[in-house]
């Protein structure tokens, strides 16, 4: 069974960093891209970073409101997708999820991951 979990998620100051893990099970990490989405309330889900499965590169991708603050990478050993997040701001704050897709395009939609985690929750707040 196919599953994915994260964690790491809290609250946090503006500046500060967290880092989120996405613990995968029941699949080859490699054969997969790992996307990470967050969603406020009443929002859709937005794509804010991407790491495509070997086939595609194991390429990075990013929002362009978290480029240069936050940083994917998949340790493969440990089945584990992260996604270090630095320079948090209070818009930053939402439900963030990971998802895993045989697809390497699009990787904002949404509907392109098949296999989607529980979420954690990230408040950046003074």
């Amino acid at each position: 069974q196919l599953q994915l979990v994260e964690s790491g998620g809290g609250l946090v100051q503006p500046g500060g960093s967290l880092r989120l893990s996405c613990a995968t099970s029941g699949f080859i990490l490699d054969d997969y891209a790992i996307g990470w989405f967050r969603q406020t309330p009443g929002k859709e889900p937005e794509g804010v970073s991407c790491i495509s499965s070997s086939d595609g590169g194991g390429s990075s991708y990013y929002a362009e409101s978290v480029k240069g603050r936050f940083t994917i990478s998949r340790d493969v050993a440990k089945n584990t997708v992260y996604l270090q997040m630095n320079s948090l701001k209070p818009e930053d704050t939402a439900n963030y999820y990971c998802a895993a897709s045989t697809f390497s395009t699009d990787w904002t939609r949404a509907a392109r991951y098949a296999y989607w985690g529980q979420g954690t929750q990230v408040t950046v707040s003074s």
